[in-house]
């Protein structure tokens, strides 16, 4: 069994329990993938599985589309790597992932590439507070303080201000496996997901 998947963000939505509750939901694409190649510790040093999703065929350069066809996955654009503990999966080179090894009410762990915000003010990247909004206040949007002069005469590295806001790798752990749609490859989690709709999420058996 794969300790993961690859998949695609395809948008939000809610659904209905059977009691009425309202829980919203996001679609992924998740799969099919392949296995395009199998690493050991005897060969590679390391345990770990190269998974690689199905969906069109690229533009490639000469020794990826060698180690592509090796495995079978000409049609693969997307490739991701999981590692794996010894003993901790079976598959091999040229096997197929698909979304039926979740089932409801099976918890995931979802990493994505957040949104990307530009360069973001303190009041929208940290939710500072601001200044007075007074006339004359001259530090509406401002940070205020970042270290003092005579000691240690330095800004400390970490202090919150102003920079890139979004854009970063971001986990998001133990959301619920809601429904899974094994004819269109669709997984159905509760909650949000990082990342805009049509960015790529790495889907694995939650940890804790």
């Amino acid at each position: 069994m794969s300790p993961g998947i690859i998949g695609k963000k395809i948008g939000m939505t809610q659904v209905f329990r059977p009691d009425g509750q309202v829980v919203p939901v996001t679609l992924l694409q998740a799969g099919p993938c392949v296995v395009i190649q199998r690493k050991t510790p005897a060969t590679d040093g390391y345990d770990a599985v190269q998974l690689g999703m199905v969906e069109f065929a690229r533009k490639t350069t000469k020794p990826l589309a060698g180690h592509l066809k090796k495995a079978g996955a000409e049609g693969v654009k997307m490739i991701r790597e999981f590692r794996l503990t010894n003993g901790q999966s079976d598959v091999k080179t040229g096997d197929r992932v698909l979304v039926d090894q979740f089932k409801p009410k099976d918890k995931v762990d979802i990493t994505g590439v957040s949104k990307g915000r530009g360069f973001a003010g303190v009041m929208k990247r940290h939710n500072f507070g601001g200044g007075d909004g007074s006339h004359g206040s001259m530090f509406h949007r401002a940070p205020g303080s970042i270290g003092a002069s005579s000691y240690p005469s330095r800004v400390f590295p970490g202090t919150r201000m102003a920079g890139q806001m979004g854009h970063a790798q971001v986990t998001v752990r133990n959301l619920e496996v809601i429904d899974v749609d094994t004819e269109d490859n669709v997984l159905m989690v509760k909650g949000a997901v990082p990342g805009p709709n049509g960015s790529y999420v790495i889907v694995k058996r939650a940890k804790r």
